[in-house]
């Protein structure tokens, strides 16, 4: 998976949602569902969508369905977010430089 599709992901804003609750505890559909105002088929498309990008995991417990969320997902983000800052930590130094210079000008 790419940084873009994680993006994309995590663009909607419920589904962004739906995965900050699900960092902090396991939660049912149903449980989810009352925390917004959508509904719970809409809860579980967004559900569908943060576990095929790998970002959340279910288990099921009889025929409850819980859902967690699995950060190893978000490793593509973190590789681009590394490769950026690699990116600044080298120019960083000359932009401070240059600011200096144009200052003292």
């Amino acid at each position: 998976m790419s940084a873009a599709t994680v993006f994309r992901v995590l663009a909607d804003p419920t589904r962004l949602a739906v995965l900050e609750i699900v960092m902090r505890q396991e939660m049912r559909v149903t449980d989810l569902t009352a925390r917004f105002a959508v509904t719970q088929p809409a809860i579980s498309q967004h559900l569908a969508v943060l576990r095929e990008s790998g970002l959340v995991k279910h288990r099921r417990d009889g025929r409850q369905i819980f859902y967690r969320a699995d950060l190893s997902g978000l490793r593509p983000l973190f590789r681009w977010i590394d490769e950026y800052r690699i990116f600044w930590q080298d120019r960083m130094p000359r932009l401070r430089t240059l600011l200096r210079e144009m200052k003292d000008e």
